[in-house]
């Protein structure tokens, strides 16, 4: 492969690269900035978590944009729905699993409101979400005006966002000694899943005799993939192995990607999203997918609440302050496009990651708060810029 040939990849598949790219940049810099600080196993399972609950709501946002419509109300929704949960946890002595079911359920309901006028009367979701992001704040606030923060003392709900999967190997085993051991495994398993699963993709492809790269990019590809995957696997074994947010974390990433990828459903989410008059005339119920996307919006909306109560063990009256924003941001960093019917479930956890490190360096290297949001306002900005560009270039 020349140089040529990669530069020619690069090119072609920048969309898709661009992020990873990004990530590693990012994560090198604050390695350096921090003395390796920001690489440590404590500090990478802290940012694992972190991401967590901005993630999900990321992978609802990347299907929502993608059919050419925003939901601004899922920052305060989650706060309130977190609330719900501390309160039918503490004030209605709730079981923990009723209380997980009644708040999920909640948020379906939720989704399925703001996408009722949008779908219904063609009203913006600009519009629509903005009146819920109002209703939500204010009943966030009349949920906790009487005792302000909740603390939350169920042990099986704090768990959730706190805890870490339990080992194969007791604690004093001497293989492999220090190192989580069920991590490792199921780190192993999942690169040797990735690679079989990108070669089975480009037969797929190739078999349909569609352009897929060249093989010692494609080779490339996996060896680096496989590295990565190994890097962060290793780390994370290093301390106390991974924990339950990132299982749900990943859970609903590959379910997502499923769903997007490999089921009629998701052919017709992006056929929505790229031309909603042509999807229409073809069959397809814009309306019914745009009640779903918010419905799907809704419950991971409410999951994204829980982890982060959680994460608290507790329910604040701040509870999910901008992070409708900080998951829009994440979505847009992914590659999902604002002209709609483009962007991929996987790419929003990686620009979760890239954005979450972002602010994660910025803290260790005790940036000062105003120069933070400055800093993410200009990488929004870069990444819808280089969606745009991008689109042109390929025109």
């Amino acid at each position: 492969m020349t140089v040529k040939d990669l530069q020619k990849a690069m090119r072609q598949n920048i969309r898709d690269y661009g992020m990873y790219i990004a990530l590693i940049i990012i994560m090198a810099i604050f390695t350096i900035a921090t003395k390796g600080i920001f690489i440590s196993s404590r500090n990478i399972a802290n940012l694992l978590n972190q991401t967590g609950y901005i993630a999900v709501l990321a992978v609802g946002m990347t299907l929502v944009i993608i059919i050419r419509h925003i939901d601004l109300s899922v920052g305060f929704l989650s706060g309130f729905l977190g609330a719900i949960a501390a309160v039918a946890l503490v004030n209605w002595h709730f079981n923990v699993w009723l209380a997980l079911l009644l708040v999920l359920v909640l948020g379906i309901l939720a989704g399925l409101l703001t996408a009722l006028p949008v779908a219904k009367l063609g009203i913006p979701s600009f519009v629509a979400s903005l009146a819920g992001w109002l209703i939500y704040r204010g009943a966030l606030l009349m949920v906790t005006s009487s005792t302000g923060t909740i603390i939350i003392p169920d042990k099986i709900f704090n768990a959730i966002g706190n805890a870490y999967i339990p080992d194969i190997m007791p604690a004093g085993t001497t293989f492999l000694h220090g190192l989580h051991k069920l991590t490792l495994l199921i780190g192993l398993l999942a690169i040797v899943w990735f690679i079989f699963r990108e070669i089975g993709a480009r037969k797929s492809k190739q078999a349909y005799n569609f352009e897929v790269p060249p093989a010692d990019m494609f080779v490339l590809k996996l060896v680096f993939m496989a590295i990565v995957l190994g890097l962060i696997t290793w780390v994370l074994a290093g301390y106390n192995g991974m924990s339950w947010t990132v299982v749900i974390m990943i859970a609903v990433v590959l379910i997502f990607d499923y769903i997007a990828k490999q089921t009629v459903l998701g052919r017709h989410i992006y056929a929505v999203g790229g031309n909603p008059e042509a999807a229409e005339l073809s069959g397809i119920s814009v309306k019914k997918i745009t009640f779903m996307v918010f419905g799907a919006m809704g419950l991971l909306t409410a999951l994204s609440g829980i982890l982060f109560a959680s994460r608290l063990q507790s329910a604040t009256p701040t509870g999910g302050t901008l992070f409708e924003l900080d998951c829009i941001a994440a979505a847009y960093i992914g590659g999902v496009s604002a002209a709609g019917g483009v962007g991929k479930i996987t790419g929003s956890l990686v620009g979760a990651l890239v954005y979450m490190s972002l602010m994660n360096g910025m803290n260790l290297m005790g940036t000062d708060i105003s120069l933070q949001y400055v800093i993410r306002g200009a990488v929004l900005a870069a990444a819808v810029i280089f969606d745009v560009t991008t689109r042109k270039v390929r025109r």
